[in-house]
């Protein structure tokens, strides 16, 4: 039997926890604990959630954190999240999902 390298590649792809929250009146927005003022939007949780993963590439292209640090930041497992107060404060009436961060083929060469 073949290895299954396209099933390998999605497993080992990094997921970040995202948080989906709706306003009666306004789009699903979407936040990331891991990364602080990274957000996006769209009209249906579909379209959300595929704006996330494009975000997440995008915003990875020059991440720097508050402290001037380059490098995407290490996913935390949602059991470290759910001991993180803030989190547990920012997920109240949120959607939660893991969101797949896909590197760029050019960024990955």
């Amino acid at each position: 039997m073949r290895p299954n390298r396209f099933a390998d590649a999605v497993a080992a792809m990094p997921r970040y926890i995202a948080l989906l929250h709706k306003d009666a009146d306004s789009c699903y927005g979407v936040s990331f604990p891991d990364w602080p003022g990274v957000v996006t939007a769209g009209d249906t949780i579909d379209e959300a959630l595929q704006q996330a993963g494009e975000v997440l590439t995008f915003a990875a292209e020059d991440w720097e954190d508050c402290d001037g640090i380059k490098g995407i930041p290490k996913p935390r497992t949602i059991d470290e999240l759910r001991a993180d107060p803030e989190f547990r404060d920012g997920a109240v009436d949120a959607v939660i999902a893991a969101v797949p961060f896909r590197v760029k083929a050019e960024a990955a060469e």
